[in-house]
């Protein structure tokens, strides 16, 4: 038999279904990947913000992670919200038996503007974690956190993913999303920057969705399915703008949620 590849997903998990875990294998079924997940912390949350966080023991995260890779051909895997620094230090350990690419998702700040790190969990990150990543998805708040730096531009955000590529040398790449810049503008221009490579653009339509909840773990998850795939990095940048544009579009006139703005994408491809 065909033997599938697996794309792990190690992250929280969003009773809502909007964002985290449950975000991730909608975004990894639909694409047509198989998912597995291995879940780091459990939140309280839902449309108005993050209510509670209970990060998980740590063995019992890394009991989790080895019965999948034990047990599945895991080529790829994507990290999200890691909970606290334990996690982010065994994590760290364990990525570096693992010969496959890791994308990663520094969930720092969510949309609704709730910090999930504190400052030494963020130290923790950078110093130990962010040298195993092999392609970073940040938001424009957790780029300034990575980085220290202000940013109000297109062209701030790329030198700042500069600094991290020159800084970390297994890092392959990090797509700087341009959700939050220019907001005014009628599309959004997302960047794949990588090192000693020319910047790749995307660009698509930005549609006026209040319900937009957990659309960094859906894109995060979308450019590791679509490398999962085999597509080039690039390429896999190119179908992750478009996949979301196809999330975002279908949740113009509908909504699973009873709140006015926020509420989760629809991961529907019809």
């Amino acid at each position: 038999m065909l033997l599938q590849p697996t794309l792990l997903s190690i992250a929280g998990s969003d009773p809502t279904g909007g964002a985290g875990i449950q975000a991730d294998l909608k975004t990894i079924t639909s694409i047509g990947v198989y998912g597995a997940a291995a879940i780091t912390s459990l939140t309280v949350q839902n449309s108005k913000g993050v209510q509670s966080i209970k990060p998980l023991d740590v063995d019992f995260i890394i009991a989790q992670i080895k019965a999948v890779l034990e047990d599945h051909n895991v080529t790829h895997i994507k990290i999200g919200m890691t909970g606290n620094i334990a996690i982010i230090n065994c994590l760290s350990k364990l990525l570096k038996s693992f010969p496959g690419v890791v994308v990663f998702d520094p969930v720092l700040a969510s949309t609704t503007g709730d910090s999930l790190a504190n400052t030494g969990a963020l130290s923790a990150l950078t110093k130990n974690l962010l040298p195993q990543i092999s392609y970073l998805t940040p938001n424009t708040s957790e780029l300034e956190l990575l980085t220290e730096q202000s940013i109000t531009t297109a062209k701030e955000a790329i030198e700042c993913a500069m600094i991290l590529c020159t800084t970390n040398p297994l890092l392959r790449g990090v797509i700087v999303k341009g959700g939050h810049l220019n907001e005014s503008d009628a599309t959004i221009k997302d960047f794949l920057v990588r090192p000693d490579e020319e910047v790749e653009k995307s660009q698509r339509r930005r549609f006026q969705n209040p319900h937009l909840h957990g659309t960094g773990c859906t894109y995060s998850s979308a450019f590791a399915s679509y490398l999962c795939l085999g597509n080039t990095p690039v390429t896999a940048f190119q179908k992750a703008g478009d996949y979301m544009n196809t999330v975002i579009s279908s949740g113009n006139n509908k909504t699973a949620s009873t709140s006015c703005s926020n509420g989760p994408l629809l991961h529907y491809l019809t």
